[in-house]
């Protein structure tokens, strides 16, 4: 989730992660606000007037930043959970 982009960095804001839609990135945006840290997108390509044009972003990536002083906070806030899958339930026998 998270790559590698030492030192980049825009307006002001050092480089978070790269998100697929801008579905995406609106959810993680609102998460990050809400703990307090604000977030600027950095729409790749076409991506910003597709989303004014079509109402959503599904083309090109979606690069977020936040204050470099909150990165690691910001970092913490949307680490991945994994879907769980029925496997990882353990089926007791009723008898």
């Amino acid at each position: 989730m998270f790559e590698n982009k030492e030192g980049k960095d825009w307006r002001n804001g050092v480089y978070l992660t790269t998100v697929m839609s801008s579905l995406e990135a609106d959810i993680l945006e609102s998460k990050l606000r809400g703990e307090g840290i604000p977030v600027i997108k950095r729409y790749k390509g076409a991506s910003n007037a597709m989303e004014i044009i079509m109402g959503s972003s599904h083309s090109y990536p979606i690069d977020l930043y936040v204050p470099e002083d909150t990165l690691e906070d910001a970092k913490n806030i949307i680490v991945p959970i994994p879907i769980l899958s029925e496997d990882d339930f353990d089926e007791e026998d009723p008898e």
